[in-house]
């Protein structure tokens, strides 16, 4: 077994949809970046190359990289999935925090949940996903941002796993 851990922020913008854990929240802004923006399955990508000492999310999708522009997190995230069953790991388990003082993300959770799962190929109860707020303090609690914060778990799915 290993552990990883991933972080991802992005700025608040307008003219962008919000997209968090690969579904589109209703909210006046949107997150900037090359792709979709989304912080929650950056995070969970960055935690899951780290676990297997695999590089980062900009090492292996690049921002700049035409292909990428606009792309769905959760087709990194798939890219992702099968990167490390072709190095011997599955995924354990998925603990997630998105870290933003509006909108409140209690009504999205178990849509993300089910995204994030459905893309990983694991079950939902392998996936938790939380929301918090930043008290109003910092970029975050000025409503310019959201960051998330993940841990994963991943697990040998063959005897030779490293």
């Amino acid at each position: 077994m290993r552990v990883g851990i991933g972080y991802d922020v992005h700025p608040l913008v307008a003219g962008r949809k919000l997209v968090l854990g690969g579904m589109e929240v209703p909210f006046a802004k949107g997150l900037s970046g090359w792709s979709d923006a989304d912080v929650l399955t950056h995070a969970i990508i960055e935690a899951l190359l780290g676990a297997a000492a695999l590089g980062d999310i900009g090492s292996h999708f690049p921002p700049g990289e035409p292909r990428y522009k606009d792309i769905s997190s959760l087709v990194l995230l798939k890219e992702v999935r099968t990167l490390l069953a072709k190095e011997g790991w599955q995924v354990g388990n998925i603990d997630a925090t998105v870290v933003a003082e509006q909108p409140r993300l209690r009504d999205f959770i178990d849509s993300m949940r089910a995204q994030l799962s459905q893309t990983l190929g694991i079950a939902i109860k392998q996936v938790s996903v939380k929301a918090s707020t930043s008290s109003g303090l910092g970029f975050i609690g000025q409503g310019e941002g959201m960051a998330a914060y993940a841990v994963a778990l991943i697990e040998g799915s063959r005897n030779e796993a490293p």
